[in-house]
């Protein structure tokens, strides 16, 4: 196996030489992080000997041993770690900077080494934005949002959808409790821009939005073959275009149903790729649209096998 999975003891007798950056989940062995990273990275070396040395690895990590490995990682001279599920708001209290565009967010998914120690950062929003823009040719800035669920995804999407200036945002989830206190926080974000939640119950019509919205799936309905939608798109004025966050499976339930109606649809790979490439960029300089292409000719290649 070329890319093993490591646990908290292969770090605490780490040695490898070179510029070492790592991903965190619990679990992790699904991740595409390392085979998109370590493409880059190759890809880079070719051209430019300074990243000869440089290497992505993945530890699982469970959540009770996660700020004893990110000292592990900053003593052991790591220069960047990436982080998923379920550790992106279990980190944030335990860095010693925020990066501001995040802290809206409450969450981080990239650290970056400093004397300090971490600094956080979350690309997930600028992932969600260049994937809309690429396989949708649409932009957040401008587009009536419809967004599904009220998840920490669902929070760093409508962080940046806001924060790209929306001409509307409603938000759709099953339970209110949940979209209440999102709607809470985004508030003081929305200078302006109309912010609505609707419960499942309360769709249908055009109160929602108007006809033409990007409706973006930040649920995890879908992850099964078995998921029903999370929502009827016939319950909702007829959308520009869907984008669904979810990856594996390609087409999800939702996405099918876009299909049948004829609306333009992606799902989230292209958002992983370039969230990817701007935590590269983040710790390397090299800009993320260079280091694009390789990933996602990685992350298709990882998928396929």
């Amino acid at each position: 196996m070329t890319d093993p999975v490591l646990m908290l003891h292969d770090l605490q007798s780490w040695s490898p030489a070179g510029t070492a950056l790592a991903v965190l989940g619990h679990p992790i062995g699904h991740s595409l992080s390392p085979p998109m990273h370590n493409a880059a990275l190759a890809a880079l070396a070719r051209t430019d000997a300074r990243f000869a040395d440089w290497k992505y690895f993945r530890f699982d990590v469970p959540p009770d041993d996660l700020p004893r490995a990110l000292d592990l990682l900053h003593a052991k001279g790591f220069h960047g770690v990436n982080l998923t599920v379920p550790h992106k708001v279990i980190a944030y209290d335990r860095v010693a900077t925020v990066d501001p565009a995040a802290r809206p967010v409450g969450a981080v998914n990239t650290l970056h080494r400093t004397d300090r120690g971490w600094r956080g950062f979350n690309t997930d929003g600028y992932g969600l934005a260049t994937a809309v823009r690429e396989t949708l040719g649409r932009e957040l800035g401008g587009a009536h949002v419809v967004l599904l669920g009220a998840g920490g995804a669902a929070r760093g999407a409508a962080v940046e959808c806001l924060q790209r200036r929306c001409a509307s945002l409603a938000i759709v989830n099953r339970t209110r409790t949940n979209l209440d206190a999102l709607l809470g926080i985004l508030a003081p974000l929305a200078g302006g821009i109309p912010l609505r939640g609707f419960a499942l119950e309360q769709l249908g019509g055009s109160a929602i939005a108007p006809p033409g919205a990007l409706v973006i799936n930040a649920t995890s309905a879908g992850l099964r073959d078995s998921d029903p939608t999370p929502v009827e798109l016939r319950d909702l004025p007829r959308p520009a275009a869907v984008f669904d966050m979810i990856y594996n499976p390609p087409q999800t339930a939702l996405l099918r149903a876009a299909r049948a109606l004829d609306v333009p649809h992606a799902n989230g790979l292209a958002m992983l790729v370039h969230q990817g490439a701007k935590s590269l960029e983040i710790w390397s300089g090299v800009p993320a649209g260079q280091t694009a292409p390789a990933m996602a000719s990685a992350a298709r290649a990882a998928l396929a096998g």
